[in-house]
């Protein structure tokens, strides 16, 4: 086991350096996977302008019936013009999102306890390759548990994923997962995705924090973030403009778009900040205009 006695605190980030490993292919790390993966990651990251809006509608696998979300069959399809990926579970996204609907799918492989339980770090991977192919995912989503009761099997669960991912050419979606009593700050979030990453996975999400260039930095694999618990609008628009700035590659609002007031105006003021490079203040202007 490492000597932990006189470590060094990581502070060479060099957030102002682009990337090194980045040529012949746009998407961050992925310089020397073949072209299968590629072309699922071209699916998710638009090839323009380098990011992606995901709309993440997979709380039912823990929630149940979710406000904003009880019809996903009338909510998705309106939804779908305005956004890259779909993140969704198996059977939401079969029973819900008409196949003619040309979108990347995150499939949501992993599941758990459900909210009635306080510990919901315990989860297995409850979706085989074999149906994540059928499916024609994009990249298979799991949950992992840095720092919490349950990390070693999810550890375990994103490590399977990536094996059979490498198999089939298919990515694999390291979800940082932040529990009740897990710290939502830089120092964490740089020891969570980096142990993510280097599990293997092509695409890490995780939440904002102080210096969060700094954790975009020492990532080597494209950060997507979530948009967590739903805010006001406007805020919600600041936090995309202020991480996309910082460096992620994406935004996956889940919350902050369903239980808006106005769902598909709020889905193309994201979409202005993430891949037309509107300000947050821009974007509210839109979003203003477009519901009054």
């Amino acid at each position: 086991m490492a000597d932990l006695d006189g470590l060094k605190v990581a502070k060479d980030y060099h957030v102002d350096t682009p990337f090194a490993n980045c040529e012949g292919f746009y998407v961050k790390g992925a310089n020397s996977l073949d072209w299968g993966m590629k072309k699922h990651l071209s699916n998710i990251f638009d090839p323009k302008s380098g990011n992606t809006v995901m709309f993440a509608f997979d709380h039912g696998y823990f929630m149940g019936s979710t406000a904003g979300l009880e019809r996903l069959d009338l909510l998705l399809p309106q939804l779908a013009p305005y956004v890259d990926c779909f993140m969704g579970t198996r059977g939401a996204i079969r029973t819900c999102v008409p196949p003619q609907i040309a979108k990347s799918v995150a499939l949501r492989c992993s599941s758990g306890s459900s909210m009635l339980q306080d510990d919901l770090s315990h989860e297995v991977i409850s979706v085989d390759i074999e149906d994540a192919i059928r499916m024609n995912a994009d990249c298979m989503a799991a949950q992992v548990f840095i720092g919490a009761d349950g990390q070693l099997e999810s550890i375990d669960n994103v490590s399977y994923l990536v094996n059979a991912g490498m198999r089939y050419s298919i990515p694999t979606l390291g979800v940082c997962a932040v529990g009740k009593d897990m710290e939502r700050t830089a120092r964490y979030f740089k020891l969570a995705t980096r142990i993510i990453a280097e599990m293997g996975v092509q695409i890490v999400k995780t939440y904002d924090c102080e210096d969060f260039e700094e954790v975009v930095a020492a990532c080597p694999v494209p950060i997507v973030v979530a948009g967590g618990k739903k805010l006001p609008e406007r805020d919600a628009l600041a936090m995309a403009y202020d991480v996309i700035r910082k460096g992620a590659r994406g935004v996956d609002m889940g919350r902050n778009i369903f239980q808006s007031t106005h769902p598909i105006e709020m889905a193309k003021a994201v979409r202005m900040i993430v891949h037309e490079g509107a300000t947050d203040a821009e974007a509210w202007e839109f979003f203003q205009d477009a519901t009054h």
